[in-house]
């Protein structure tokens, strides 16, 4: 026979084991996964963004170097 306390653990355990498997997963996706992909696809925005700011400086470097060139001749 179990007492009160066993029971309770064995309750308490059953929780935590379903949270677990919400929390990391049972084969499928849990929300760990998900978290890591959501920062893998924020990362790689991260990245473009970066790209096309660089990109968009050194257009804007070259059409000042233009416009000093047209104004001094």
């Amino acid at each position: 026979m179990m007492n009160e306390f066993e029971a309770q653990v064995l309750s308490d355990l059953s929780v935590l084991k379903s949270q677990m498997v919400g929390l990391v997963g049972d084969g499928s996706t849990g929300r760990l996964m998900e978290l890591e992909r959501r920062m893998e696809r924020h990362e790689q925005n991260w990245q473009r963004a970066k790209g096309f700011m660089a990109a968009m400086s050194v257009l804007f470097a070259i059409a000042e170097v233009a416009v000093e060139a047209v104004r001094r001749h």
